[in-house]
């Protein structure tokens, strides 16, 4: 008979009997291993009391590193893109335009050598003058044919042809400009760099080669004519070349005649004719093209008949139907000033351009 802690059977063939065994604690019988509760813990229970099997990585950032990378890009090209274009604005501030240089003015007057010929019609002095085929208003500035060049496109090309005749159309036949009322609508082509001295030339007009009004519009004394009621004729060239890579210089050469009268005078009184060339060179930047306005380098003016002791740089006075120039002579001009402006320069109007009646 087993011992109480031999198994049922008696002890394992060839196993280590008695309590000598040093293992006998460990070894457990059937019955033993029966009765014994299983309990299998939960996945959770084993992670909180062991530890765990493999070490824990920390979960990748990617997708946020590469949001925070775009939108730090997103930002980046946004601030230049605001930056690019306030430098760029045409209505930047000073510091931010490029320097634009001061046009340069002459405005000649020619004096007739007789009586100014007149008629109750404007149409028969038309007629029987050199203006006979001209076209009427802005028909008789017609654009030319336009084609690229080595640093402008053909659409940058007539756009500074178109720009350049809108500014002589509002300049030279806008009724509000030639009587005096405005010239808004010649100075809202105007490049923004040369606004101050236009402004100048109004506001305190003087025949210094920079400051006349006369060489930015035709602009007729009020208080001595006014218009005949015709449209004015016109005739004359434009023409675009590259003034250098960046600039596109426009030239232009119009001849313009009016038909007036005297100021407060009757509907029926005579008329006559007064002529005025315009040579005016224009330069436009690709800002200029892009704002669509003109920066005026030079105005070469011509009018006719006028009194050479008339000041013609805020009004051109027209000697009218029956009147003669007189003694008058131009102001005087002193060589020793050489902080002064041009000579004062007057012509003689030749008879045939005249009406011939």
């Amino acid at each position: 008979m087993g011992r109480p802690g031999d198994p049922p059977e008696g002890t394992p063939e060839g196993g280590p009997g008695g309590a000598e065994d040093e293992y006998r604690s460990v070894v457990f019988d059937e019955s033993f291993v029966r009765a014994a509760r299983l309990q299998e813990f939960s996945a959770a229970e084993r992670m909180a009391d062991h530890a765990p099997a493999v070490r824990r990585r920390r979960p990748a950032h990617r997708g946020l590193t590469r949001q925070l990378l775009l939108l730090a890009l997103l930002l980046t090209v946004a601030f230049g893109t605001a930056l690019y274009l306030g430098v760029r604005h045409p209505y930047g501030s000073p510091q931010a335009r490029r320097t634009v240089e001061s046009p340069r003015m002459t405005v000649i007057p020619l004096a007739p050598l007789g009586k100014v010929p007149g008629a109750p019609g404007a149409e028969r002095l038309f007629a029987h003058s050199p203006a006979a085929h001209y076209e009427a208003g802005a028909d008789g500035i017609p654009l030319p044919a336009s084609r690229r060049t080595a640093h402008f496109s053909e659409s940058q090309v007539v756009t500074a042809l178109t720009t350049a005749k809108d500014y002589i159309v509002r300049s030279s036949l806008d009724p509000d400009v030639l009587t005096g009322r405005t010239a808004q609508d010649a100075r809202s082509l105007v490049d923004s760099g040369q606004l101050d001295q236009f402004d100048r030339s109004f506001a305190h007009p003087a025949a210094d080669g920079r400051h006349e009004a006369t060489g930015w519009v035709v602009r007729i004394d009020p208080a001595r004519a006014r218009p005949a009621g015709d449209p004015a004729r016109a005739f004359g060239t434009l023409a675009a070349a590259e003034a250098d890579p960046a600039t596109l210089a426009v030239t232009a050469d119009h001849t313009f005649v009016y038909a007036l009268r005297p100021a407060g005078a009757a509907s029926d009184a005579p008329a006559s004719l007064f002529t005025v060339r315009r040579e005016l060179t224009f330069h436009f930047d690709r800002d200029d093209l892009r704002t669509r306005q003109v920066r005026l380098v030079t105005a070469s003016v011509q009018a006719g008949p006028l009194a050479c002791g008339e000041d013609s740089s805020a009004y051109l006075r027209p000697l009218l139907a029956g009147q003669t120039a007189g003694p008058g002579t131009p102001a005087g001009t002193n060589p020793y000033d050489t902080g002064g402006g041009p000579a004062a320069l007057c012509g003689t109007l030749a008879a045939g351009a005249q009406p011939r009646l």
